[in-house]
């Protein structure tokens, strides 16, 4: 059968996300799979439908003989469907409906399929549309393209999916380029879901002893874990490559593997899928799932109707880890394949190819194929002597099985009929392998010994994003101590000119050169003076430039980029002769370059030579090379470009750069953005660009979001052509904050309102910085209550202005008043809704806060769960201790039974290992009050389990110091009072030791739900939490004068502290 490729619409159930936040969010300290949380330019999604409807999507197929692929180019050009024929299965899990749930960098993100995670995971553009075209081979083989230039840090991703005729594989090319003038980091991982149940085992390569949880902070043996892993002890032994046995949400990612595979095996129905890829390129094997229990139940429930739970088996190229990322230089294109296949049949592979599969037992032998191979030969060696072999007809729809005792002493050997080897597999001899260490967290600037030490570690937190640990104070220590140090100089300079200070960025590269050429002129090293190039391009001393750019082409490193630049700036001049020897010695260092492609294209064009025949071996080497695809006036080049601002915005600026600004500004439509950008190619081309700055001042301010270094030119102009203009203003103003320069931000945004009174916006992004960086609360409030009062229909600025006054300790009743008087804004959102249920919990209005709970369907987002939960088991537990005050133990029953499942409408399942003290406690005064003496006993045993050491408890899920307090209550009803008295004595003893300790964000911290608006001080958190824990410990030992003045303390510290106002609320009473 040959391979189809079509376009169809297809009409899928849908719970539709909602529309995108209007204000920029910034979030600096956001954690996201333990590396930067950041978004910006995204805008957000924070709503998701609670109904269904049938959405029609555009969808692409492939189809062969043996598998039919669907994929979807509006959501990220994922793979949704990939069905094996020979089996009528699916090989990857297939989510039937698109239900999304708030895991992604953004937002929405859907579970099922394959995924494809660039250039950081989750993929910001998950749940985004991307370019696609399709492609017939003169072998009759088929392809999907999908690209995407990313908006982030506008690297380009191009991605051919493709069927072969015969060949039951899903081939995937991957291209990538960094069409910047600067370093990027990337990773790559295509994330497969796959259908899981009790017979279910994730099948890494045999060579895999001990795998890694994120960041590589922690280690677990593989595939017996023997350990704790998640907090989860899994001694003496336990199976983690099985899902059935894996309770909690929980990552792992292979040590480095020789073999090229790996996959996972349903033992049920002898069936499964496998990825291959050269591991000396891919050597990513993770596996990711939310966890064989109510918490994992629950986001199943989050994410699908009716297909119950799946794992991610991903798959990682140039990485290994979460986050591990690589470096892409400027220009530069990295290239691999993947390949995603079905088998049955052969059980726990060992070792596999795209051709070929086998699996050696006891006493079997098993090899599956991914294409026709009649007369195969299967050779079984002992000791190098071929002892057996076998001929068979091999194909996906033949399996070849022989029970061969004694096999597992022996090696195999799989070839076709002409002799080429398809697998084979030589069992490692036994060896006992010693656990990897866990990586250990950087050290402090002041701790570090040697500058080389302190380049390295700024360079690490660049590279792999560091949500929290900032790369400039490792590099300023270095100059500190060696002011003229090449790498630092060069990392610093780099930092600040990706930033948009082209001025200050230049010194630094200077003093790099300087020390470089100390000894001589001709450096070993060009990358400093090929930075300082662009910091003077950009300053706009294009021949300082040209001199930088030329020296620093006397180094092969740096000859294709600086060529390019070059060729640039001769375009500039109309300088198309020599534009067009400089881009040709470029491109012999690089042939595949996007961009030096284009301006070839375009030179020869100026020439008036005929570039045809360049133009279709540029597109045949990436469709999507807009500008080729432009210059030659490709058919579906309008389809290409797919209508996306980006696109049209990223090709302006290279005809920009070829000071081509007519034919850049042709390029573009009335959008904000592109008004300012013809606005300023208008001025650069010497023509009246008034109206057109005016024009763009009234455009549509939704959504406008600029981040590109050029931009800051564009805006600039803007203000300097149009000073009425707010908007600029404000634009530049997010531009800045975004590359945190935060009196660059400050100052437009400050501008901005000078010039509109009215302006919301500025003044709400006015209130974060003067909260955050310049530390000025008065301010921060004044301008967030301006932002509300002039746009009182921004649930997101009611919900900051609450926080706010949250965290600036505003009374629990004004807070409540507020959201009061906008109940319909209220709820808009959870997260505001969610406080006005804490809020009438800490008036100990639970039935208010129990029936607040009960009306609504929570979405949690991962890595922020527990919020909603907390509230749920506060309002119960605390009307069950209402309930026993009044002896009405039933009720008390009830509401405290309620709480062993959680409601579904909550979003959350209970945490395997969930702390229960307080609950257990209070049915243990139930049974008490009611004479069931062994009951109440049992049940006063069970809450004295768990751990009983205080600690910070910064995540949901580290011990919290009221379970602790029960514990000690449990030992004082059992009799035990020195244990209990013990208990709070340690309380006692940890918050006056810990009081003035100065606290850190963990290094390794995978999420950081609490950070995202307004920072905290840790320290003053931490004196709040110590205050907390010896005001449990005196009421514990009967001295309340002192427990109320600690739990006074926290309430004047944070107000609404939950646990500070329920035990002052019942300082004098006896919990029963």
């Amino acid at each position: 059968m040959d391979v189809k490729a079509w376009i169809e619409e297809v009409r899928i159930p849908t719970y539709k996300a909602g529309q995108p936040e209007k204000n920029p969010l910034f979030l600096e300290k956001r954690v996201y799979q333990g590396s930067s949380g950041v978004v910006y330019p995204h805008p957000v999604i924070e709503h998701i439908s609670d109904h269904k409807e049938d959405v029609t999507y555009t969808a692409v197929f492939l189809e062969n003989e043996y598998l039919k692929i669907m994929l979807l180019p509006e959501l990220g050009g994922r793979v949704q469907r990939a069905y094996d024929k020979v089996r009528g299965r699916d090989f990857v899990y297939y989510n039937q409906v698109i239900k999304p749930a708030l895991v992604g960098l953004a937002g929405p993100w859907i579970s099922g399929g394959i995924e494809f995670n660039w250039p950081q995971h989750h993929r910001p553009s998950t749940f985004s549309p991307v370019d696609f075209s399709l492609e017939e081979h003169p072998d009759g083989s088929r392809t999907v393209w999908m690209n995407e230039v990313e908006i982030m840090f506008r690297t380009k991703g191009l991605a051919g999916f493709t069927l072969y005729p015969d060949k039951a594989y899903l081939e995937i090319r991957g291209k990538l380029f960094n069409r910047t003038p600067f370093p990027q980091t990337f990773l790559w991982w295509a994330n497969p879901a796959v259908k899981v149940g009790e017979h279910y085992q994730s099948l890494f390569p045999p060579d895999v002893y001990a795998v890694f949880d994120h960041g590589k902070r922690d280690v677990s043996d593989f595939p017996i874990a023997t350990g704790t892993y998640y907090k989860v002890n899994y001694a003496p032994g336990t199976d983690i490559s099985r899902y059935v046995n894996i309770p909690v949400p929980t990552s792992y990612m292979a040590i480095r593997s020789r073999y090229d595979f790996m996959g996972c095996y349903e033992h049920d129905t002898q069936a499964g899928m496998l990825h291959v890829a050269d591991h000396h390129v891919s050597p990513g094997k993770k596996q990711w799932t939310w966890g064989n229990g109510d918490f994992g139940k629950a986001w199943d429930r989050n994410l699908t109707d009716e297909d119950g739970p799946y794992i991610e088996l991903m798959t990682g190229v140039f990485t290994d880890n979460q986050p591990d990322f690589s470096w892409l230089q400027p220009n530069e294109e990295k290239t691999f394949e993947q390949y995603f296949m079905p088998f049955a049949g052969v059980g726990m592979v060992k070792n596999a190819t795209k051709e070929a599969m086998v699996n050696l037992e006891e006493d079997n032998v098993s090899v599956y194929a991914t294409s026709r191979y009649p007369g195969a030969r299967i050779q079984i060696f002992r000791d190098d002597t071929l002892i057996k072999e076998y001929t068979f007809d091999l194909s996906p729809a033949h399996i070849f099985s022989e029970r061969l005792p004694g096999a597992a002493g022996c090696h195999v050997a799989v070839l076709s009929a002409e002799g080429v080897t398809l697998v084979a597999y030589r069992p490692d001899p036994p060896e006992v392998k010693a656990q990897p260490s866990p990586a250990t967290a950087a050290k402090s600037p002041a701790e570090i010994e040697q500058v080389e030490e302190l380049y390295l570690n700024g360079l690490h937190l660049e590279q792999y994003r560091h949500a929290t640990y900032n790369p400039v104070d490792y590099y300023e220590e270095g100059l500190k101590r060696s002011p003229g140090d090449i790498r630092c100089n060069n990392a610093l300079g780099l930092w600040l000119l990706r930033r948009g200070q082209f001025k200050s960025a230049e010194p630094y590269f200077r003093r790099a050169i300087a020390t470089l050429t100390l000894r001589n002129p001709n450096p070993y090293e060009g990358e400093p003076l090929y930075n300082l190039g662009w910091s003077l391009m950009l300053q706009g001393r294009i021949e300082d430039a040209y001199d930088a750019f030329a020296k620093a082409a006397w180094n092969d490193a740096w000859q294709h980029s600086a060529f390019l630049s070059m060729a640039r700036i001769k375009c500039q001049q109309k300088q198309w002769r020599q534009a067009l020897e400089h881009v040709n010695k470029s491109l012999v260092r690089n042939a595949h370059s996007v961009q030096a492609r284009h301006l070839k294209a375009v030179v020869l064009r100026q020439l008036g030579r005929d570039n045809r025949a360049f133009i279709q071996e540029s597109l045949d080497i990436d469709p999507f090379n807009m500008g080729c695809a432009w210059e030659g006036r490709h058919p579906d080049f309008a389809g290409r470009m797919r209508g996306a601002l980006n696109n049209y915005l990223e090709l302006s600026l290279d005809y920009a750069y070829m000071g081509l600004y007519e034919e850049a500004g042709s390029l573009l439509d009335d959008s904000t953005l592109g008004n300012y950008y013809k606005a300023w190619f208008a001025l650069k081309a010497g023509q009246d660009a008034g109206a057109l700055y005016r024009k763009a001042a009234q455009g549509d301010p939704s959504l406008v979001f600029p981040n590109k270094i050029e931009e800051i030119l564009i805006l600039e102009s803007a203000l300097e052509q149009n000073p009425t203009d707010a908007h600029a203003a404000c634009y530049l103003g997010n531009l800045w904050y975004d590359k945190r320069q935060y009196a660059e931000a400050i100052d437009c945004w400050e501008k901005a309102i000078q010039i509109d009174p009215a302006y919301a916006l500025p003044f709400r992004n006015l209130a974060l910085a003067y909260y955050n960086k310049t530390k000025e609360t008065a301010k921060a409030i004044h301008c967030l209550e301006q932002a509300f009062l002039l746009d009182q229909k921004d649930a997101r600025v009611l919900m900051e202005l609450d926080q706010l006054y949250k965290v600036t300790g505003r009374p629990v009743q004004e807070r409540l008043d507020l959201l009061e008087r906008y109940l319909p804004l209220v709820g808009q959102r959870d997260d505001l809704y969610l406080e006005r249920v804490s809020l009438y919990n800490l008036r100990q209005d639970h039935e208010k806060a129990k029936a607040l709970l009960a009306g609504r369907i929570f979405h949690p987002w991962e890595g922020g769960e527990g919020k909603v939960v907390r509230q749920y088991l506060y309002s119960q537990l605390g009307l069950a201790k209402q309930a026993i005050d009044k002896g009405a133990y039933d009720r008390a029953e009830a509401l405290l039974e309620a709480t062993v499942h959680y409601p579904e409408n909550l979003g959350e399942g209970k945490l395997y290992g969930t702390p229960e003290n307080d609950r257990l406690y209070l049915m243990g005064c139930i049974y008490e009050a009611r004479g069931r003496v062994e009951e109440a006993r049992a049940a006063f045993e069970e809450a004295t389990l768990g751990a009983d050491e205080p600690v910070q408890a910064i995540f949901y899920n580290d011990p919290q110091p009221d379970k602790i307090y029960y514990q000690a209550l449990a030992w004082q009803k059992l009799g035990e009072t020195a244990k209990a008295w013990n208990i709070f004595e340690r309380f006692i003893r940890f918050g006056e030791a810990h009081i003035e300790d100065k606290i850190h964000i963990d290094y390794f911290a995978v999420s950081l739900p609490d950070m995202l608006v307004f920072d905290q001080d840790l320290d003053v958190r931490n004196r709040q939490h110590c205050h907390y824990l010896m005001g449990l410990g005196y009421l514990g030992l009967g001295q309340t004068a002192a427990a109320e003045e600690h739990l006074s303390e926290v309430l004047r510290l944070d107000p609404a502290h939950a646990g500070a106002t329920q035990y002052l609320h019942t300082i004098q009473k006896t919990l029963c």
